[in-house]
């Protein structure tokens, strides 16, 4: 046996806990017969697919003013689930509008049926190479969530997800698909300079090189599913639909009436939004309102 040296000791401890701090934490492997989700991770150069208990309920039924939406990410999904071809899938458009509320609802409704979410945040996009081979194995069919997503010009994690999408060397293996939701068209940001340099060929106007390198990333989804604000109508259906939850969850009975249209009318006009989130939000507010009144009373 070796007998060190105070110091020495002391400064092999201090390299063993600076190694110790770029290791992964011990973590057990995702048991996906038992877990629908996952989050990656990132830790120092690697990281790993850490389950999440899923905790938003929302049904597929419950998503008021996006039949089409439905109808067309509910019949890629089926596709996908039964090994036949399926498409990469962006989602975008206004804010609030039920892009995450649909992808959410797509896992309750096909988890039982063998479908898993993993959710991967921007940055972690250049890992992409080590998620797919984490799952490519399993028996289930994997979505891939990248929720909100934004690029800047030239961002690395932009270019790990052009060439996932475009079938590289980094492209998904069978059983995974990615789904994108985005408040941009073209995930980018987009200026007015961007569509100057375009021209004419043979009568047509062919876009600006800026603007195809910006196409050029969403082009890759095979499908694209567009979302808008509500009509006023819809916007109240689902307020309705939001409330009568609310109620239901603490065993309460609340009546519509004017008095609560109106204030949700209201409500949307400060937050100059008509979207189911926005009916969400004002739903909370209100239920949470009414049933503290009454419980004064």
């Amino acid at each position: 046996m070796f007998n060190l040296k105070p110091d020495v000791v002391a400064r092999l401890e201090r390299v063993l806990s600076s190694v110790e701090m770029l290791l992964p934490r011990a973590i057990a492997p995702v048991d996906w017969s038992t877990c629908h989700a996952a989050n990656w991770r990132r830790h120092s150069f690697s990281g790993y697919l850490e389950a999440v208990k899923v905790t938003d309920t929302t049904t597929l039924d419950e998503l008021l003013g996006v039949d089409e939406q439905k109808e067309i990410m509910i019949n890629n999904t089926h596709q996908f689930l039964a090994g036949l071809p399926a498409n990469n899938a962006l989602l975008w458009g206004s804010r609030g509008s039920g892009k995450s509320s649909l992808v959410k609802a797509l896992l309750n409704e096909f988890g039982p049926k063998g479908l898993r979410f993993i959710q991967v945040e921007k940055e972690d996009l250049i890992y992409l190479s080590e998620i797919f081979t984490a799952v490519e194995n399993q028996p289930y069919r994997f979505i891939l969530l990248c929720d909100d997503l934004t690029f800047e010009v030239g961002e690395l994690s932009y270019k790990m997800l052009k060439s996932a999408l475009d079938g590289s060397v980094y492209s998904a293996p069978e059983n995974v698909l990615i789904y994108v939701t985005s408040n941009r068209r073209h995930l980018l940001p987009e200026y007015e300079s961007d569509h100057l340099g375009g021209k004419y060929v043979r009568g047509e106007l062919q876009q600006s090189e800026a603007m195809e390198e910006k196409v050029s990333l969403s082009d890759r989804f095979g499908i694209w599913v567009a979302f808008y604000a509500f009509s006023q109508d819809r916007y109240l259906d689902a307020v309705r639909l939001c409330v009568e939850r609310e109620a239901r969850q603490r065993k309460a009975e609340i009546l519509w009436s004017k008095e609560l249209e109106e204030d949700a009318i209201k409500w949307s006009h400060e937050k100059s939004k008509r979207c189911g989130r926005t009916a969400y939000q004002f739903s909370k507010n209100w239920v949470g309102r009414y049933l503290l009144d009454k419980s004064r009373s």
